[in-house]
Protein backbone atom coordinates (compact mmCIF):
# COMPACT_ATOMS: atom_id res chain seq x y z
CA UNK A 1 0.00 0.00 0.00
CA UNK A 2 2.21 3.06 -1.47
CA UNK A 3 -0.69 5.32 -0.22
CA UNK A 4 -3.18 5.58 2.35
CA UNK A 5 -5.07 9.32 3.54
CA UNK A 6 -2.31 10.91 1.62
CA UNK A 7 -4.35 14.35 0.59
CA UNK A 8 -3.60 16.22 4.25
CA UNK A 9 -6.61 18.67 3.09
CA UNK A 10 -8.84 16.09 3.63
CA UNK A 11 -10.54 15.40 7.43
CA UNK A 12 -9.96 11.44 8.68
CA UNK A 13 -11.06 9.55 11.43
CA UNK A 14 -10.00 6.36 12.12
CA UNK A 15 -11.83 4.41 15.76
CA UNK A 16 -11.08 1.25 17.29
CA UNK A 17 -13.65 -0.08 15.06
CA UNK A 18 -11.94 0.78 11.96
CA UNK A 19 -8.80 -1.25 12.79
CA UNK A 20 -7.80 -3.63 10.46
CA UNK A 21 -4.01 -5.12 11.47
CA UNK A 22 -1.65 -5.92 8.99
CA UNK A 23 1.48 -8.10 9.29
CA UNK A 24 4.87 -6.18 9.06
CA UNK A 25 8.01 -7.45 7.05
CA UNK A 26 9.17 -8.78 10.66
CA UNK A 27 7.58 -12.12 12.56
CA UNK A 28 5.22 -10.79 15.78
CA UNK A 29 4.90 -7.21 14.58
CA UNK A 30 1.63 -6.35 13.64
CA UNK A 31 0.54 -2.77 12.27
CA UNK A 32 -2.50 -0.31 11.85
CA UNK A 33 -1.64 2.05 9.34
CA UNK A 34 -3.57 5.73 9.71
CA UNK A 35 -1.50 7.78 6.99
CA UNK A 36 1.28 6.67 4.32
CA UNK A 37 2.78 8.22 1.08
CA UNK A 38 5.27 6.18 -0.81
CA UNK A 39 7.21 2.63 0.22
CA UNK A 40 8.05 1.23 3.53
CA UNK A 41 10.59 3.55 3.95
CA UNK A 42 8.45 7.08 3.48
CA UNK A 43 6.06 9.14 5.45
CA UNK A 44 3.71 7.23 7.31
CA UNK A 45 1.55 6.90 10.76
CA UNK A 46 1.01 4.38 12.23
CA UNK A 47 0.11 1.78 15.19
CA UNK A 48 2.55 -0.96 15.81
CA UNK A 49 1.57 -4.03 17.83
CA UNK A 50 4.89 -6.13 18.92
CA UNK A 51 4.10 -9.77 20.16
CA UNK A 52 6.13 -10.41 23.46
CA UNK A 53 9.54 -10.89 22.78
CA UNK A 54 9.72 -10.15 19.31
CA UNK A 55 11.98 -8.19 17.31
CA UNK A 56 12.22 -5.50 14.44
CA UNK A 57 15.83 -5.23 12.07
CA UNK A 58 17.83 -2.07 13.14
CA UNK A 59 17.13 0.39 10.96
CA UNK A 60 18.22 4.05 10.23
CA UNK A 61 15.64 6.79 10.54
CA UNK A 62 16.38 8.69 7.61
CA UNK A 63 13.15 10.77 7.99
CA UNK A 64 13.29 10.56 11.75
CA UNK A 65 11.03 8.42 14.32
CA UNK A 66 8.91 9.80 16.87
CA UNK A 67 6.76 7.29 19.05
CA UNK A 68 3.89 6.84 22.37
CA UNK A 69 4.43 3.80 23.96
CA UNK A 70 0.35 2.91 24.57
CA UNK A 71 0.98 -0.05 26.01
CA UNK A 72 3.74 -2.55 27.27
CA UNK A 73 7.51 -1.77 27.42
CA UNK A 74 9.17 -0.78 24.04
CA UNK A 75 12.89 -1.29 23.93
CA UNK A 76 16.21 -0.72 22.38
CA UNK A 77 19.35 -1.38 22.84
CA UNK A 78 19.75 2.19 24.43
CA UNK A 79 16.74 1.99 26.64
CA UNK A 80 13.13 0.79 28.01
CA UNK A 81 10.37 3.04 27.16
CA UNK A 82 7.28 1.99 29.26
CA UNK A 83 3.86 3.06 28.71
CA UNK A 84 3.10 6.87 28.63
CA UNK A 85 6.60 7.74 27.17
CA UNK A 86 7.16 10.16 24.22
CA UNK A 87 9.99 9.34 21.93
CA UNK A 88 11.95 11.71 18.89
CA UNK A 89 14.51 10.11 16.79
CA UNK A 90 16.08 12.27 14.58
CA UNK A 91 16.93 11.78 11.36
CA UNK A 92 20.38 9.80 11.14
CA UNK A 93 19.68 8.32 14.25
CA UNK A 94 19.72 4.33 14.27
CA UNK A 95 18.83 1.26 16.84
CA UNK A 96 17.39 -1.90 17.33
CA UNK A 97 14.22 -2.89 18.46
CA UNK A 98 13.81 -6.03 21.14
CA UNK A 99 10.64 -5.99 22.86
CA UNK A 100 10.23 -8.53 26.24
CA UNK A 101 7.92 -10.62 27.90
CA UNK A 102 5.27 -7.60 28.17
CA UNK A 103 4.72 -7.05 24.59
CA UNK A 104 4.44 -3.13 23.33
CA UNK A 105 1.90 -0.95 21.38
CA UNK A 106 3.07 2.26 20.17
CA UNK A 107 2.05 4.92 17.66
CA UNK A 108 4.95 5.76 15.48
CA UNK A 109 5.26 8.94 12.79
CA UNK A 110 8.09 8.12 10.61
CA UNK A 111 10.09 10.62 7.74
CA UNK A 112 8.12 13.52 9.17
CA UNK A 113 11.27 15.74 10.88
CA UNK A 114 12.58 18.59 9.58
CA UNK A 115 16.34 18.48 8.91
CA UNK A 116 16.99 21.11 11.60
CA UNK A 117 14.74 19.49 14.18
CA UNK A 118 17.74 17.43 16.13
CA UNK A 119 16.64 17.31 19.26
CA UNK A 120 16.81 13.62 20.69
CA UNK A 121 13.77 13.08 23.46
CA UNK A 122 12.84 10.54 25.59
CA UNK A 123 10.15 11.86 28.20
CA UNK A 124 8.27 9.18 30.56
CA UNK A 125 4.80 11.44 30.87
CA UNK A 126 3.64 9.61 33.91
CA UNK A 127 6.76 11.53 35.63
CA UNK A 128 6.12 14.98 34.59
CA UNK A 129 3.52 17.68 35.83
CA UNK A 130 1.04 19.20 34.41
CA UNK A 131 0.43 22.27 33.69
CA UNK A 132 -3.00 24.67 34.17
CA UNK A 133 -4.32 24.79 30.46
CA UNK A 134 -6.27 27.91 29.11
CA UNK A 135 -9.60 27.50 30.35
CA UNK A 136 -10.93 25.46 33.87
CA UNK A 137 -10.93 21.64 33.56
CA UNK A 138 -7.64 21.67 30.91
CA UNK A 139 -4.37 20.71 32.03
CA UNK A 140 -1.44 20.15 29.16
CA UNK A 141 1.92 18.92 29.18
CA UNK A 142 4.02 20.17 26.47
CA UNK A 143 5.96 17.65 25.00
CA UNK A 144 7.83 19.33 21.90
CA UNK A 145 8.05 22.40 20.18
CA UNK A 146 10.32 23.03 16.70
CA UNK A 147 9.17 26.48 14.80
CA UNK A 148 5.53 26.05 14.30
CA UNK A 149 4.90 22.39 15.39
CA UNK A 150 4.10 21.31 18.79
CA UNK A 151 3.45 18.10 20.56
CA UNK A 152 1.69 18.17 23.99
CA UNK A 153 -0.76 15.92 25.84
CA UNK A 154 -4.10 17.76 26.99
CA UNK A 155 -5.96 16.50 29.78
CA UNK A 156 -9.78 17.35 29.84
CA UNK A 157 -11.81 17.01 33.09
CA UNK A 158 -15.33 15.80 33.09
CA UNK A 159 -17.43 17.95 31.68
CA UNK A 160 -15.41 20.27 30.21
CA UNK A 161 -15.92 22.52 26.98
CA UNK A 162 -13.54 24.58 24.75
CA UNK A 163 -13.77 27.45 22.63
CA UNK A 164 -14.65 27.19 18.74
CA UNK A 165 -11.28 27.54 17.10
CA UNK A 166 -9.47 26.60 13.89
CA UNK A 167 -6.37 25.24 13.18
CA UNK A 168 -4.10 27.03 12.10
CA UNK A 169 -1.45 24.52 10.56
CA UNK A 170 -3.65 21.51 10.98
CA UNK A 171 -4.19 19.27 13.87
CA UNK A 172 -4.06 15.34 15.59
CA UNK A 173 -4.73 13.64 17.78
CA UNK A 174 -4.79 10.52 19.77
CA UNK A 175 -7.35 9.57 22.03
CA UNK A 176 -5.43 7.83 24.90
CA UNK A 177 -7.97 7.72 27.46
CA UNK A 178 -11.67 8.78 28.02
CA UNK A 179 -13.79 9.67 25.15
CA UNK A 180 -13.09 13.23 23.32
CA UNK A 181 -16.23 14.62 20.93
CA UNK A 182 -17.05 17.62 19.17
CA UNK A 183 -20.01 19.11 16.87
CA UNK A 184 -18.61 15.97 14.32
CA UNK A 185 -19.15 13.24 16.35
CA UNK A 186 -17.56 11.09 19.86
CA UNK A 187 -13.72 9.92 19.51
CA UNK A 188 -13.07 6.78 22.32
CA UNK A 189 -9.83 5.77 23.17
CA UNK A 190 -7.76 4.99 20.33
CA UNK A 191 -9.42 7.38 18.00
CA UNK A 192 -7.23 9.12 15.07
CA UNK A 193 -7.99 12.22 13.99
CA UNK A 194 -6.19 14.44 11.33
CA UNK A 195 -8.05 17.85 10.84
CA UNK A 196 -6.17 19.82 7.64
CA UNK A 197 -4.72 23.65 7.99
CA UNK A 198 -7.68 26.26 9.18
CA UNK A 199 -10.15 23.38 10.12
CA UNK A 200 -12.33 24.09 12.83
CA UNK A 201 -14.10 22.74 15.24
CA UNK A 202 -15.96 23.20 18.77
CA UNK A 203 -14.60 20.50 21.10
CA UNK A 204 -15.58 19.47 24.69
CA UNK A 205 -15.79 15.99 27.00
CA UNK A 206 -18.93 14.35 29.01
CA UNK A 207 -18.59 12.26 32.56
CA UNK A 208 -15.48 10.47 31.59
CA UNK A 209 -13.21 13.42 30.68
CA UNK A 210 -10.44 12.48 28.34
CA UNK A 211 -6.76 12.70 28.18
CA UNK A 212 -5.44 13.28 24.12
CA UNK A 213 -2.33 13.53 22.27
CA UNK A 214 -2.11 16.87 20.38
CA UNK A 215 0.22 18.06 17.46
CA UNK A 216 -0.31 21.02 15.63
CA UNK A 217 0.95 23.24 13.23
CA UNK A 218 2.47 20.58 10.57
CA UNK A 219 -0.02 20.33 8.35
CA UNK A 220 0.46 23.57 6.54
Amino acid sequence: MKNLNSDFEQRVVIRPKDYTWLDSPMPGVQRMMLDRIGEESGHATTIVKFQANSEFHAHEHIGGEEFFVLEGVFSDEFHDYHKGTYVRNPIGTKHQPKIGPEGATILVKLCQFSVDDTTLKSIDTSKELWHPGSIDGLQVMPLHQFEGENVALVKWSPNTKFVPHKHFGGEEIFVLEGTFYDEHGAYPQGTWIRSPHMSKHHPFTKSDGAIILVKTGHLK
